[in-house]
């Protein structure tokens, strides 16, 4: 069941937030700055990850902390030159990082997901293109998916999860 609402995904009562990265993502800009400034131990884990596993664009990574359960979908170019900014987001990585999460989703029996407009900011995608992936390969799970189509910073959403 897939709902869209307005609020501060920060604030989300979703199991899991997930969002759009890349290879050896620097988590400098956008959500993923938010994400790494709240949970640090998280960019520092992706890091690790990353240099052991070495992933591609469309693959997608679980983290568990003691508060939060973030899911990072792979679904940008990593940086080239290993720059700090990394490349940009395509449908097909997008396609591949969302069917990861669905597998993910019901392997580790998730509850809910909270997700912004995926790949639409720094990524640099048309919502038009994306959110049908969304729907795609997440609207068959039985479980809440809560897109946060607006963001208002500090407002909670009205979530029904």
């Amino acid at each position: 069941m897939i709902t869209k609402v307005a609020g501060d995904i920060l604030l989300s009562d979703a199991q899991v937030i997930a969002h759009g990265v890349a290879p050896h993502d620097h988590f400098n800009q956008g959500l993923a700055l938010s994400l790494r400034e709240r949970f640090p131990a998280m960019a520092k884990d992706f890091r690790h990850y990353c240099h052991q596993q070495n992933p591609k664009p469309g693959n997608a990574w679980l983290w568990a902390g003691p508060e939060r359960v973030i899911v990072n979908l792979m679904t940008q170019e990593p940086a080239p030159d290993n720059k700090a900014h990394p490349g940009k987001a395509s449908e097909k990585n997008v396609s591949h990082a969302l069917k990861e999460l669905h597998k993910i989703a019901e392997k580790e029996n998730l509850k809910s997901i909270a997700l912004p407009k995926l790949a639409t900011g720094v990524g640099g995608l048309e919502w038009s293109d994306v959110e049908p992936l969304i729907e795609q390969h997440l609207g068959g799970l039985k479980i809440p998916v809560v897109i946060y189509e607006t963001f208002e910073k500090g407002k909670k959403a009205a979530e029904k999860l």
